[in-house]
């Protein structure tokens, strides 16, 4: 029986290398550029007909188009409050699939209370979010929302902040765990902190024990089909988004972050291979005032930053370590004044030689006071050159592009943020910082769902195996 267990153990080994490098996940797109492709194709439309408009002279049709394919998409429309749900169309990159409560009821929010969160009063965003039937909800008028613990969303909807000053702040913040589509549009969510232990509810029939949380502002946890759009992030205890455990599917645009220290954080750890399935655009955000890295940070997957406006950060803007792949095109990055701080990359912990062969591209990218992105995989020299003789011109189209990022009518960083009734740098003194993922809350999370974690790799499996034939050798010899 021993000899048997050693030949399975031997067999499970040769085995890893071969399962690792086809290793994939419900929802991973086995082609990504043509997700790429087709998001060019929807940028380009949409700034032709741009063109198309000014060229008629039409000056009331141009006071609303600015090119970016999201906004044009709906805000143009007079009656957009009609009509709500056809933001759900206006979707792109690889959150492009992500329903929200389309074709759910409206669900107005009249009530700013987070008293019970395992009986939420009727009215609450709390009460909403757990229900089982797709919802759009909105807000009755502006809120200020202190949730006492979590928001545990469910599958199927969308938090529409359109026509109300909502913000989301001053205690727990939002958790998309284990399911799909959702949308989240136009809300200021800060000052966010850790809460937990104690029970909170994620259906109508279900709740459950949960252990501390991060303070995040989204954490996005083995989920797939989210879009996040015309939000504003910023002073949280932990990452502003962060998005691990196998999440795919993922769009992040029109969002202005600032006020922070560790932004986003896309992938779990190293040697957990889910991630390798993770898909996320990043797409026409404003990197803004007081940002110090990981925007994003990145393990594994395939992440697509593009016409992205970085104003500031002090260590670096975008890093990452697993090899993930990272396409980033027309973003404008402008270096701090530091003479250290200029390169828009940072490989974390890993030896040149191991990331010359991780696939990190730059086309179209704006270069502003001394910032210089590191390539390398494929094509390196080609793509270097093209990321240093870029048309000064698309600078004009970022601000474009851009001039819209957050909360539509928010604060930008012409000057300092500032929320009434919070102080500077959200729970306590500090601006959020998250540490690795490998310190969070995994291992003392209790899943309100009673169900078990995925193991962090393949590794964990052999590992028992080794126990267990441990296990026999010993009884053998006694």
């Amino acid at each position: 029986m021993l000899f048997n267990a050693c030949i399975l153990l031997i067999w499970l080994v040769h085995q890893l290398p071969l399962a690792s490098s086809n290793f994939t996940i419900p929802h991973h797109l086995p082609d990504p550029e043509s997700v790429v492709h087709q998001f060019k194709r929807k940028l380009e439309d949409s700034l032709s007909k741009r063109r198309r408009i000014l060229g008629l002279g039409d000056g009331s049709s141009t006071t609303c188009l600015t090119g970016n394919p999201i906004d044009d998409c709906w805000s143009c429309d007079p009656n957009w409050q009609q009509n709500r749900q056809k933001l759900a169309d206006c979707a792109i990159g690889f959150g492009a699939n992500a329903l929200g409560g389309r074709n759910g009821p409206i669900y107005v929010v009249t009530d700013s209370s987070d008293h019970d969160p395992v009986n939420p009063t009727p009215g609450t965003l709390r009460y909403a979010v757990i229900q089982t039937e797709p919802l759009w909800i909105t807000f009755a008028g502006d809120m200020l929302i202190r949730l006492k613990e979590e928001l545990i969303m469910n599958s199927f909807k969308t938090i529409d902040g359109r026509g109300a000053n909502v913000h989301i702040a001053g205690g727990a913040c939002i958790t998309i765990q284990f399911i799909s589509n959702v949308i989240i549009h136009n809300v200021h969510i800060h000052h966010c902190v850790s809460k937990g232990n104690t029970n909170v509810r994620s259906s109508p029939t279900h709740y459950g024990y949960r252990g501390k949380s991060d303070g995040d502002g989204i954490s996005i946890f083995g989920a797939r089909d989210i879009w996040v759009d015309h939000c504003s992030l910023s002073y949280c205890a932990d990452g502003l988004i962060d998005a691990i455990m196998g999440s795919t599917a993922i769009t992040i645009s029109n969002s202005y972050f600032s006020h922070h220290d560790e932004v986003m954080l896309l992938g779990h750890k190293d040697d957990y291979l889910p991630d390798s399935g993770m898909q996320v655009t990043i797409a026409f955000n404003h990197f803004g005032e007081a940002l110090v890295q990981r925007m994003p940070r990145c393990r594994r997957g395939y992440i697509h930053v593009v016409n992205n406006d970085y104003t500031q950060w002090e260590m670096y803007a975008i890093g990452g370590s697993a090899m993930p792949t990272i396409n980033s095109q027309g973003n404008r990055y402008i270096a701090p004044s530091n003479p250290y701080a200029k390169e828009v990359t940072k490989r974390v912990d890993t030896d040149e030689k191991e990331w010359n062969g991780w696939n990190w591209r730059t086309e179209g990218d704006i270069m502003v006071n001394g910032a210089f992105f590191v390539p390398s995989g494929e094509g390196l020299e080609e793509q270097y050159a093209k990321a240093s003789s870029v048309d000064p011109k698309s600078a004009g189209l970022i601000d474009q592009l851009t001039m819209n990022a957050g909360v539509l009518g928010g604060t930008r960083d012409n000057g300092r943020i500032t929320y009434p009734g919070f102080n500077d740098g959200g729970a306590g003194s500090r601006t959020g910082s998250s540490g690795d993922s490998d310190r969070g809350g995994f291992l003392g999370m209790i899943f309100g769902n009673a169900a078990p974690p995925p193991p962090s790799s393949l590794w964990s499996f052999l590992f028992l195996t080794m126990l267990w034939i441990l296990n026999l050798y010993i009884m053998s010899t006694t």
